[in-house]
C-alpha cells in the first residue's frame, strides 16, 4: 500500500523559494523514489501573488496563517526570514505536530529553545540545516555523525558577503569602502549591507553552531561580535608582512579552566570578529563569497567543510534534504534528532576569552621606547610573543604580536600603551588566530 503524500505549505517565494518551487518539480519522481512517497507542494504564502507569475496561481495565498493552520499540511518549510510573524507561525505549526523545515538563522538564534520544546511536545520535527552556510552540509554532522565526540572547537568563516570583500582587499590591496562598493555592484552585498558587515550574520549562525556542538542553548546575544569596517588596507600589508590574511571568523570553543575549589569547570566562549590567520591554515585560503568551517573533535580530529554558503540553488539543495529528512520520518514514523542541551554551559563573556593580538604602533624613534612598552604588557602579564621596528625620519613603527591572554588584560594593555606620551598613534589593533599561542 503506498503511502498518502506528504503535503508541504511553503512560506516565502524569494530567490530561495523560487529554488525550492522548482526542485520539488523538477525532481517530484526522484523525491517520491527516495522519501517513499509523493512530496506535494499544497500552498505557497507570499505578499504580492501578482510578482510570481512563474508559479501556478492557485498555490499562491497572503494567509500565512491561514496555510499554516489548513488540515491538509503535513510540513512547513519557511525561507521568509525575521522573528515575527514568523515565529508566530512555525510554533502554530509545530503544536499542531507538522514538521517545520526553516533557514531562518535570525528566529533559531533567539528563539531555538522555545521550538524545540513546542516541537517536543507535539511530536513534530524541527530541521535547519539551511541556516548556517548554505549548501554546506554542517549542521546534521555536528548534530548526528559527532553525537558519539566531544568536539573542542567550531571556527569558521560563515559570511559570504564579508568574505568577497575581505577577499578582495586581499587581493587588489583597496580600501573597505571601495571593496564594499564594488560588491554590490556585482551583487554579493544587499543594498543595506549591515546585517552582514557589522557581523550581526554571522553571530546568529555562530550561535547556532555552538549551541549544537556544545549541547548548551546558545543566543545571538551571548555572542561578542565586532564587524569588518574597521580593517583598512593598511591591515593587510600588516597581515602580508607576517605571512598572514585577515577572515571575518566565527569562533565556538569549549574552555576548560580551574575552578576557585580546585575542581576542572567547563564553559563556552563565542565570538565574531576580524582575525589575522596563517595563509597556511586551510581557511585563510577560502576565497569570494565561499564559506568554510573548521571543526575539531577529541576522537574524530580536524575536519573542514567548504562550499557555497549562499544563494537561491545552494540554500534551497539544503531545505530539500531536510525536506526528504522530515518525509521520511513520516512515512516510517520515526523522529529526527531533538534539541541536546543537556550541558548547560556558562558562555563566557569576552573579557575572559583568551586570544592573541596584532598591535601596531607608531611611536617616537628614540631610545627606550621599545623597553617602555614592554614593560606595560609586563605590567599587565601580557606575553610579548614577537616584535618587529621599523624607523623612519622623525619616529617608527612598532608591531607586537602577543601569546595569549585574557582579552580584558589585552585591551588594558593597549590602552594604557596608548596613553605613553612617545606613542603617537596606535595604528590597529587585531586578533591573531589559528597560531599556537
Amino acid at each position: 500500500m503506498t503511502a498518502k503524500p506528504i503535503r508541504v505549505a511553503l512560506l516565502g517565494c524569494g530567490t530561495v523559494g523560487t529554488q525550492i518551487v522548482r526542485l520539488l518539480t523538477e525532481q517530484a519522481d526522484e523525491l517520491a523514489a527516495r522519501v517513499g512517497t509523493r512530496v506535494e507542494l499544497v500552498g505557497i504564502a507570499v505578499r504580492r501573488p501578482n510578482k510570481h507569475r512563474e508559479v501556478p496561481a492557485e498555490l499562491l495565498t497572503t494567509d500565512a496563517a491561514g496555510l499554516v493552520a489548513s488540515p491538509d499540511v503535513d510540513v512547513v518549510v519557511e525561507v521568509i526570514g525575521g522573528i515575527e510573524p514568523t515565529r508566530t507561525w512555525l510554533l502554530a505549526a509545530l503544536t499542531a505536530g507538522k514538521s517545520v523545515v526553516t533557514a531562518n538563522k535570525a528566529l533559531l538564534a533567539e528563539h531555538a529553545g522555545e521550538l524545540f520544546e513546542a516541537a517536543d511536545a507535539s511530536g513534530a520535527d524541527l530541521y535547519f540545516e539551511a541556516a548556517v552556510a548554505g549548501a554546506i552540509p554542517l549542521l546534521r554532522p555536528l548534530r548526528e555523525s559527532l553525537a558519539g565526540d566531544r568536539i573542542t572547537r567550531v571556527m569558521g568563516i560563515v559570511n559570504g558577503t564579508t568574505n568577497f570583500i575581505l577577499s578582495a582587499m586581499d587581493e587588489t590591496g583597496a580600501g573597505y569602502a571601495e571593496t564594499l562598493d564594488e560588491a554590490s555592484r556585482l551583487g554579493y552585498a544587499e543594498a543595506d549591507p549591515t546585517a552582514d558587515v557589522d557581523g550581526f550574520d554571522a553571530a546568529s549562525k555562530a550561535a547556532i553552531l555552538a549551541s549544537l556542538a556544545f549541547h548548551t542553548r546558545v543566543t545571538a546575544g551571548d555572542v561578542y561580535r565586532e564587524g569588518i569596517s574597521a580593517v583598512t588596507s593598511a591591515d593587510f600589508a600588516a597581515a602580508r608582512a607576517l605571512g598572514r590574511t585577515i577572515k571575518l571568523l566565527a569562533i565556538c570553543e569549549r574552555v576548560f579552566t580551574t575552578g576557585e575549589d580546585g575542581a576542572p569547570e567547563e564553559s563556552v566562549a563565542v565570538r565574531v570578529h576580524p582575525a589575522m590567520i596563517p595563509r597556511s591554515h586551510p581557511l585563510a585560503g577560502v576565497s569570494g563569497a565561499f564559506n568554510a568551517v573548521f571543526v575539531e573533535a577529541e576522537a574524530a580530529g580536524q575536519l573542514m567543510f567548504y562550499g557555497q554558503g549562499a544563494g537561491g540553488a545552494p540554500t534551497a539543495s539544503a531545505v530539500l534534504g531536510d525536506l526528504v529528512a522530515v518525509a521520511r520520518n513520516r512515512v516510517v514514523g520515526g523522529r529526527g534528532p531533538r534539541e541536546s542541551a543537556y550541558a548547560d554551559l556558562a558562555v563566557r563573556p569576552i573579557a575572559q576569552a583568551s586570544t592573541r593580538y596584532h598591535i601596531s604602533l607608531d611611536v617616537a624613534d628614540r631610545a627606550g621606547v621599545l623597553a617602555a612598552v614592554a614593560a606595560e604588557f609586563a605590567q599587565h602579564e601580557v606575553s610579548i610573543a614577537a616584535v618587529r621596528q621599523e624607523g623612519r625620519a622623525t619616529d617608527a613603527s612598532l608591531v607586537i604580536v602577543t601569546h595569549s591572554a585574557p582579552d580584558a588584560a589585552l585591551r588594558s594593555t593597549v590602552d594604557k600603551v596608548a596613553g605613553l606620551p612617545f606613542v603617537h598613534d596606535v595604528v590597529s589593533v587585531m586578533r591573531v588566530e589559528g597560531e599556537d599561542s
